[in-house]
């Protein structure tokens, strides 16, 4: 099993946690502390430089697709809905039925939202682009406002538009 590598990115809306190995990253998620937590001292792969990198450039809206090998362990119908995330374009949501609808079965809504939120790629797998039926913002392991944070940033840079929700 290859050696997994940790790197910490302090965002506009918090800190994230960058793991990863030297062929592919793992987790990008978000970590409520005011204290970084320890990372690999002694090396990091050029993929978590990568990485945050292109997590900087989204941030500052000069990146709306990432370019980077991904490796989270799944299920089938996770990796299923996750592959999906990818599809929905930046700046766009879709509800969770509509997510559903693209994964061919229209009854597994809870199933999917269950799976979106056992994404442990945040932003590069962009769960924060799937909204409620009422296009409700609901369901966001890193919180709700960091959901409005990024579909608004999305928004300015796609629209011009300051906010959609």
């Amino acid at each position: 099993m290859a050696e997994t590598y940790n790197t910490w990115y302090h965002s506009p809306i918090g800190l994230l946690k960058i793991s990863g190995t030297e062929d592919y990253i793992s987790e990008v998620s978000f970590h409520d502390t005011s204290q970084k937590p320890e990372g690999n001292k002694k090396h990091i792969p050029p993929m978590l430089i990568q990485c945050a990198e292109q997590l900087i450039q989204y941030f500052n809206g000069q990146r709306r697709q990432f370019e980077l090998p991904l490796n989270q362990e799944g299920t089938i119908f996770q990796q299923q809905v996750w592959n999906e995330l990818q599809q929905i374009p930046f700046g766009k949501t879709i509800s969770y039925l509509e997510l559903a609808r693209r994964i061919g079965d229209t009854k597994a809504t809870r199933a999917v939202a269950n799976a979106n939120g056992k994404n442990n790629i945040a932003v590069i797998v962009p769960c924060h682009r799937v909204i409620g039926s009422n296009r409700e913002l609901v369901g966001y392991a890193g919180g709700l406002h960091r959901k409005k944070w990024l579909l608004d940033l999305e928004a300015k840079v796609a629209y011009g538009v300051q906010t959609l929700f």
